[in-house]
């Protein structure tokens, strides 16, 4: 049989070359030698192409971060605020739980080592929470769900969505090293739909239990969609980074879903997307789904530049956002100025 050499070529044109720790002399040099590596060290690296290439598009897409899982107690606070700090993303969906615990470390609580094989009857009377190797104290849970309690009593009785509760929250984070503190500095949207599946819900449940009906305050879950929705059709492209799936990565999604159907305006999904997971497309859920997937909803554009890493986030998310710091990305990317009024954004610069 013979062999067609030229299609053979064309196959066999680039070699694996072996990541070379003496010459790496940092994360972004570490990054680049995995480029020319494979299996997950080149997926990482392609997710690095891919952040580039959203920072330094002159359309200035919106870039997005939707973020879930134990973030905070696995060390990612300060890696995240910096996304926020020197204007890496735009735009937060997040968990009521990352935002929490940020918060929680902002009141100067604080998260400890443990390990997964403690015993937890013994943590469980001692009023320690368990996170797998990470421990936190109840009684700091308790004391900040209740201050967030005494903070939405000086609420008006009127519906907020979650971007501008969060927000309320915000300026009570006075801590320079805190993430909604430098999102409320500079004036970046964060968003919590299932707001209630939280800490923040349980500070909000206090609330709710001693305050009479006429005077209390509400989260506007659908005012979030509508919010969300101007900010799709007021960008001239948006971008999306998942860390993790669940609700935000939904979410995040769906807004395109909404701003087609809502407004009934032709949408053609997200220009750019990358992802970080430890789940598998093939359990049928979220977590794991591919971005071709979404691509079939019209949620990510049918021309996305796109990457996903199979990794976990506390050792893909410093190596993706150091890289982009080291090789200065965004040093002339300017932000948004989000101007709202009510549940209108009046403009996006």
């Amino acid at each position: 049989m013979g062999i067609d050499r030229k299609l053979k070529a064309k196959y066999l044109d680039r070699a694996v070359s072996a990541i070379d720790l003496e010459s790496a002399k940092t994360i972004s040099d570490l990054v680049e030698d995995f480029a020319s590596a494979s299996i997950q060290a080149r997926s990482l690296a392609r997710c690095v192409d891919v952040y580039r290439n959203m920072l330094e598009d002159k359309d200035r897409p919106v870039i997005i971060l939707g973020l879930t899982g134990a973030l905070i107690a696995g060390g990612l606070r300060k890696v995240i605020r910096d996304m926020v700090k020197f204007g890496l993303i735009d735009v937060i969906v997040s968990t009521g739980a990352v935002l929490y615990q940020d918060f929680y470390q902002a009141r100067g609580y604080r998260h400890y080592v443990g390990h997964p094989m403690m015993d937890d009857v013994e943590l469980r009377s001692l009023y320690i929470d368990r996170i797998y190797d990470t421990l936190v104290d109840e009684e700091g849970f308790e004391k900040t769900d209740r201050f967030i309690a005494r903070i939405t009593e000086s609420l008006p009785a009127q519906g907020f969505s979650s971007r501008e509760y969060i927000d309320i929250l915000a300026s009570y984070a006075k801590d320079e090293s805190s993430i909604l503190n430098a999102a409320h500095q500079r004036g970046i949207p964060v968003f919590a739909p299932a707001l209630n599946d939280s800490s923040i819900g349980i500070g909000l449940t206090i609330y709710y239990a001693h305050t009479a009906a006429a005077r209390r305050m509400w989260i506007d879950p659908i005012r979030d969609n509508h919010e969300m929705v101007q900010i799709i059709l007021k960008a001239k492209k948006t971008a999306v980074i998942y860390i993790g799936g669940g609700v935000p990565k939904n979410w995040i999604n769906d807004a395109e879903v909404m701003a087609a159907y809502a407004f009934d305006q032709s949408i053609d999904g997200h220009t750019y997307a990358f992802q970080v997971t430890t789940d598998a497309p093939h359990w049928g859920g979220l977590s794991g789904s591919t971005l071709e997937e979404a691509q079939s909803w019209g949620k990510v554009s049918p021309r996305a530049t796109k990457a996903t890493v199979y990794c976990e986030a506390t050792i893909a998310l410093p190596l993706i956002v150091g890289s982009v710091m080291q090789r200065g990305y965004a040093k002339k990317r300017k932000p948004f100025g989000f101007k709202w009024k009510g549940d209108k954004l009046v403009s996006l610069k």
